[in-house]
């Protein structure tokens, strides 16, 4: 495992829609458990592949309760509301009040390509939102 770069705001890639992931190999699982090393270097709660620098559909969560590698991921139902300040691994030192779903439901793919659906409500369901966002070149400041 390696620690990625993290890219910044200003960087042209945080703003481009990611291209689905269509193979489930070893290099996948490599950049997984990076991205994994990498998010625990720097006390986040989720990082998406374009902020290593990688258009690829998939990112990464654990908001204290285990990792979740969620590939190819689309949001299947939203409900309820929540507003909090947050913030942003390729936004160091910005937060700002944004509101989401309490709750969602995502159908993803493991990193073997197996489809699975996870719900999540508060912290676990704005991860969600916010690095799925990522993998559509959307930024948190643009709420």
């Amino acid at each position: 495992m390696a620690i990625r770069n993290i890219v910044k705001l200003g960087d042209d890639i945080l703003r481009k829609v990611c291209r689905t992931q269509l193979t489930f190999d070893d290099k996948l699982h490599q950049i997984l458990d990076d991205m994994a090393e990498t998010m625990y270097a720097a006390e986040g709660v989720g990082l998406a592949a374009p902020q290593i620098g990688i258009l690829r559909r998939y990112c990464i969560v654990d908001v204290g309760d285990g990792l979740i590698e969620l590939i190819n991921p689309v949001i299947l139902e939203e409900s309820g509301e929540q507003t909090a300040d947050e913030g942003c691994l390729s936004v160091p030192g910005q937060y700002k009040p944004v509101t989401r779903p309490m709750n969602v439901t995502v159908r993803a793919q493991d990193r073997n390509g197996n489809t699975f659906t996870v719900s999540a409500e508060g912290l676990k369901a704005r991860a969600f939102c916010h690095e799925i966002d990522h993998l559509n070149g959307k930024l948190y400041i643009d709420r």
